[in-house]
């Protein structure tokens, strides 16, 4: 089962979650309905970011460095692939 390494970011240059899921799309939607306190908290609902990883460990190791990764890494991550910081839900594969 595919897993998934995401960011979520509450507006560009704002708070970011990084986070790892089987369901990506539930997950988003989790996050959205307020049901994860730190994204509830900070208004956190914008996917920004995200990648498959072919197995659990991959996905847990990748989304354990993200999180040490320095706050301008992660940004520079994120403007790579998406520069306007939109929302990439409408993007996530079925």
């Amino acid at each position: 089962m595919t897993q998934w390494v995401y960011i979520m970011a509450s507006r560009p240059g704002g708070a970011l979650y990084v986070g790892r899921t089987a369901h990506l799309r539930d997950r988003v939607e989790a996050h959205r309905a307020g049901m994860s306190a730190h994204t509830a908290k900070y208004k956190i609902k914008t996917l920004v970011w995200f990648e498959p990883h072919e197995d659990f460990e991959a996905a847990l190791k990748r989304e354990r460095s993200l999180k040490r990764w320095r706050r301008a890494w992660k940004d520079a991550l994120i403007m790579v692939s998406n520069p306007h910081w939109r929302d990439l839900a409408a993007a996530i594969p079925e």
